[in-house]
């Protein structure tokens, strides 16, 4: 965060993570061509965080959303943390410091772009390095999910929260700056 923390900004951040975490467990969509994905709208809270107070309060919102899916409400554990974090996380800190140095519709856009296109290509590596530990597969397995499952879905959850992201924030963004 550019601004120095006080109460009112930690009170937004958190207010932020419990809105995440409300819609990660009211909306949940399993992905057909893997069911084990699931998306869910609560990475939105996350972007609207990092638009409107940058990248590091958008990252610190992603570990602490990250930290209560994957250990309290039935997550996947260390592997469920790790992968959101970096999933979302990206997002977040692209998203946020693309947009900070210029405040436009058009470079809103642009960042949310950027944010996807490079959350889906770090994630490609993530799986190659992480599933095959967690699923216990081989990486020819998950190779052969890429094109079919891992990439998708990635740039469907992030291509859909960000453009929800892009449709709210300017409508929250004068609660969030100013009250």
């Amino acid at each position: 965060m550019n601004k120095k923390l006080n109460a009112k900004a930690i009170a937004k951040l958190a207010m932020m993570a419990a809105i995440s975490l409300v819609l990660l467990l009211l909306v949940r969509i399993p992905f057909p061509p893997a069911p084990f994905l699931v998306y869910d709208p609560a990475d939105m809270p996350i972007y609207i965080t990092a638009f409107a107070y940058g990248p590091w309060a958008g990252l610190a919102v992603t570990v602490i959303v990250s930290l209560i899916q994957a250990f309290m409400l039935g997550g996947d554990g260390l592997y469920g943390f790790l992968m959101h974090v970096v999933a979302t996380g990206i997002v977040a800190v692209v998203i946020g410091m693309l947009y900070q140095h210029k405040k436009t519709k058009k470079n809103a856009i642009i960042s949310l772009i950027v944010g996807v296109v490079v959350t889906v290509i770090v994630m490609i590596g993530m799986n190659l390095l992480i599933t095959p530990l967690y699923m216990g597969v081989e990486i020819k397995a998950v190779v052969v999910m890429l094109p079919t499952v891992i990439i998708p879905f990635n740039l469907l959850k992030a291509g859909i929260n960000s453009l929800l992201t892009f449709l709210l924030y300017k409508r929250l963004s004068n609660f969030l700056h100013n009250y």
